[in-house]
């Protein structure tokens, strides 16, 4: 028993011994594999520390198996993992700064918004344009800035690109900015989707083009003023280019011309057609040329030049080239062929009114002139009978009075000196009766009337008209030497306020006579000098030169006009114009030459004149009568003169032409010294105007020098024996 006592105390002590060597065995064992985890365990959270403070290049290397090896592989994996999309994170954040940074840079404005087009995003440029901050950006719709005419177009747009999903590049739109005013933004769209496909939104550009739209509204209405304008221009226009080709021509322009932008391609053919001739064209071009070369933007060079239209006439056009900064020309036709024809009618009046003056100054003194010569010759003749020696020359002198008394009567028509008897007159009897006296004596002309039925009546000197008449009828039978047929016409005419000035007439109606032959006709130099007294084409001692110009006095003293149309080879026109009446009236006494016996008195009168040739010859005609008379030299003397006797004086012989006071103003106030004072008036004019304003006021009678003893003595006893 103690033997197996010992036995099992050995086995026990060694079991004991095997059991403290397992531990030991265990206990190392343990440390090693604790050391063995506790290395790996270091290296992960080093390596956790080392990405912590941001690096993702860090690898576990271990040999490990198992939890603990597919743990540092897993961890290993993660780093991986980590730092790619850490990566990408970083890249996609730079993106993002970098889109940020060029949205914001832009000029133009960049938005986004949401489906039912509120704002969701703006850059700064929008706000800009727009006029809002971001913040008041934000929760507004599109819709609030643009009227709805505007918007219903944009949401057309909108729903577009919603549906097709097709990007619009250009939208011009106009909205309204935050202060009110009007504002244009040409605009992109596309559509915004989320990472499911599905369309979120709208995104795009805004540009500003408001400068540009408002320019392009200014040009848009100046062209279509100037359209306006050129189409109803009153005068021609044209645009050439700096090639020299026409790009437009208005209306008005082949109005005035007959050439159409067709006709006209370019300058070349232009001056070809308006200038035929080549040395009067050569000239144009040269001026032209000249005019270019000193050209300045928007300056004006008005010239002017004669043209040829395309039916053959010709018109004088003043141009008006303006270069435009386009190097373009804008140039403006104006028609003055009428303008100039006015001007040249008013100078030819201008003349003839001077010339008038003249030559009635002139008549008026040669009358005083021959009044003396006459008034000796009939007191010679007074005292001598028809056998003395000197009694046919003394009867020659009188003679050759009248002849020159003749002489002056056509100057002082031309002069417009006077109606002798004015009445209400049927101008087409009268124009027939002198027609027909004027075609039985000149057989080969065939006279073709044509007169309006009911012609109005017009006042005139029937006298004076038939020598107007006969003068055209001359004229006419001399340009055709042949023979020819001769135009007679009448006709009312009504001349208003727009074309008084081309006739240089009051408005109102007038009577037009045109006579018209198939003459020779007359060239330019000839017509603008057929009115001057004593100009004639006739060969000498065939005429004086004074019919027509008589004509025109006759005329313009009746208040009318008179103007003359002529080409060489095409006959003459002359058409005259006489103002029409309602009623028939006389309104100044005939003047007849009368011959007699001279008829006495012993009446006291004074004599009033301020030549004194005249006072000398007027004082022995009314001694030789049987008068008392008193003598004054002018108006100033002859109202003290009469002041003074006027209880004895019977009668006045009063001039009307004197320098200190005229007949006129003399009369009015002797009239008023005595309200029954009788006045014969005289002069070496005719009766005018002044002398018919005088006659109206209630003068007595009028007696025009030269007059005969006779005549004074007729004139004198039919004023004092009238009650």
């Amino acid at each position: 028993m103690s033997t197996v006592n010992s036995q099992i105390q050995a086995l026990r002590t060694a079991g004991f011994l095997f059991m403290g060597l397992g531990i030991v065995i265990i206990l190392a064992l343990a440390y090693w594999m604790g050391m063995y985890f506790s290395r790996a365990i270091t290296r992960l959270r080093e390596a956790t520390r080392a990405v912590n403070q941001g690096n993702l290049d860090v690898q576990v290397r271990s040999t490990m198996s198992g939890d603990v090896g597919e743990l540092i592989e897993d961890f290993n994996q993660m780093i991986v993992q980590l730092a790619t999309t850490t990566v990408k994170k970083e890249k996609l954040e730079a993106s993002e700064e970098k889109y940020r940074t060029i949205v914001e840079s832009i000029e133009e404005g960049y938005y986004e918004c949401d489906i039912t087009g509120t704002f969701t995003f703006v850059n700064d440029s929008l706000c800009k344009i727009i006029g809002y901050s971001r913040d008041e950006f934000m929760g507004i719709n599109s819709r609030q800035l643009m009227d709805k005419d505007t918007a219903k177009k944009v949401y057309q747009v909108f729903n577009k690109v919603f549906k097709t999903g097709i990007p619009i590049k250009l939208l011009d739109w106009e909205f309204t900015k935050k202060d009110g005013t009007r504002g244009f933004i040409s605009a992109s769209i596309s559509l915004i989707k989320d990472a499911g496909g599905h369309t979120v939104g709208f995104r795009g550009i805004f540009r500003d083009i408001t400068d540009w739209k408002l320019i392009e509204e200014k040009l848009i209405n100046e062209k279509e003023r100037f359209e306006s304008l050129a189409m109803d221009a009153p005068f021609g226009m044209s645009i050439i280019n700096p090639d020299g080709a026409y790009e437009y021509v208005n209306p008005e322009f082949t109005g005035i011309f007959g050439y159409t932008l067709g006709d006209i391609p370019n300058g070349k053919t232009w001056f070809k057609l308006a200038f035929p001739d080549q040395e009067y064209r050569q000239e144009v071009i040269s001026t032209w040329i000249n005019d270019l070369k000193e050209a300045k933007p928007r300056a004006l060079r008005p010239q002017e030049f004669k043209v040829t239209c395309k039916d053959g006439s010709i018109k004088n056009i003043r141009f008006r080239p303006v270069m435009l900064k386009n190097k373009n020309q804008l140039v403006t036709y104006e028609d003055v062929t009428e303008t100039r024809k006015l001007e040249a009618q008013l100078r030819q009046a201008t003349k003839m009114e001077a010339i008038g003056t003249l030559a009635g100054g002139i008549a008026h003194d040669f009358n005083n002139l021959l009044m003396a010569i006459q008034g000796n010759a009939s007191l010679m003749l007074l005292d001598i009978d028809s056998g003395h020696p000197s009694y046919e020359r003394l009867k020659n002198i009188q003679q050759y009075v009248l002849n020159g008394a003749g002489l002056t009567k056509q100057l002082l028509g031309f002069a417009r000196g006077g109606k002798y008897e004015v009445r209400a007159t049927e101008i087409n009897e009268l124009i027939e009766k002198n027609s027909e006296m004027f075609g039985r004596t000149k057989k080969e002309i065939s006279i073709h009337p044509k007169y309006q039925g009911d012609i109005w009546t017009v006042n005139v000197d029937r006298g004076q008209i038939e020598q107007v008449l006969l003068n055209l009828f001359v004229n006419a039978w001399q340009a055709m030497p042949g023979g020819g047929n001769l135009y007679l016409e009448t006709e009312n005419v009504v001349i208003d306020e727009s074309s008084m000035n081309k006739f240089f007439v009051k408005p109102g109606n007038y009577v037009k006579i045109s006579v018209t032959d198939t003459g020779v006709g007359m060239d330019e130099g000839t017509l603008q000098r057929i009115f001057d007294p004593f100009f004639t084409t006739k060969e000498m001692g065939r005429g004086t030169g004074l019919g027509l110009a008589s004509a025109y006095g006759i005329i313009k003293n009746h208040e009318g006009y008179i103007n003359v149309y002529s080409e060489i080879g095409k006959g003459t026109t002359v058409n005259f114009y006489l103002p029409a009446i309602k009623e028939g009236r006389t309104e100044l006494r005939s003047e007849t030459n009368i011959e007699g016996e001279i008829v006495r008195g012993t009446e006291t009168i004074l004599f009033v004149d301020d030549e004194d040739i005249i006072v000398d010859i007027g004082k022995q005609m009314l001694n030789t009568m049987g008068y008392q008379v008193l003598l004054a030299r002018g108006g100033k003397e002859a109202i003290e003169v009469y002041r003074e006797n006027h209880d004895n004086i019977h009668m006045v012989v009063l001039d009307m032409i004197m320098p200190d006071m005229g007949g006129g103003e003399t009369y009015d106030v002797l009239k008023e010294i005595n309200s029954d004072i009788k006045v014969l008036l005289s002069s070496g004019y005719s009766i005018n105007s002044q002398a018919a304003g005088i006659l109206d006021r209630g003068c007595d009678g009028f007696v025009q020098k030269p007059f005969t003893i006779r005549q004074l003595s007729l004139k004198i006893r039919e004023i004092l024996d009238k009650q």
